[in-house]
C-alpha cells in the first residue's frame, strides 16, 4: 500500500512537472522578423534570433553600406543599434508585416530616410 501511494505521488508530481514545462514552451512565438529580407534594387537586411543583424542598404546616391549590429522588437516598435566602419547610431522605426512583405524606414549614416519594402527571402 505504501509503495502504491508513492507512485501516484511521484505520478502527478511528473504530471504537473510537465504541464508546466509545456505551458512554459508553448507561451514563445517566434518574431516574424527572423530571416532575410531583400528587395530588387539590392537591398537586404539579415535578422538573427540572437539580436544580431547584418545588412546592405544602397543610398540614394547609388552606394552601398554595409551595416552590422543588434535589434530589440517590441510590438511593431524595432530599435536598431548599427555600426560601419565610421560610427555607431541608434535609431527606432515602425515596422509592418503583410504577407512576406516587410515594410520600415531604414535611417542611413546621413540621417536620411528611406523607405524599403522588403520580401521574406529566408528563415
Amino acid at each position: 500500500m505504501v509503495n502504491h501511494m508513492k507512485n501516484k505521488k511521484l505520478f502527478i508530481t511528473l504530471l504537473v512537472g510537465c504541464l508546466f514545462a509545456g505551458l512554459f514552451t508553448s507561451c514563445y512565438t517566434p518574431n516574424p522578423l527572423y530571416g532575410t529580407w531583400g528587395d530588387n534594387q539590392g537591398n537586404k537586411i539579415t535578422f538573427q534570433s540572437t539580436g544580431d543583424f547584418t545588412s546592405s542598404i544602397i543610398n540614394t546616391a547609388g552606394d552601398v553600406t554595409e551595416y552590422t549590429g543588434t535589434w530589440t522588437c517590441i510590438n511593431n516598435t524595432l530599435v536598431i543599434v548599427k555600426t560601419t566602419e565610421e560610427k555607431e547610431s541608434r535609431f527606432v522605426v515602425e515596422w509592418d508585416v503583410r504577407g512576406a512583405m516587410l515594410y520600415l524606414t531604414w535611417v542611413d549614416n546621413y540621417n536620411t530616410n528611406q523607405k524599403l519594402t522588403l520580401a521574406h527571402l529566408s528563415k
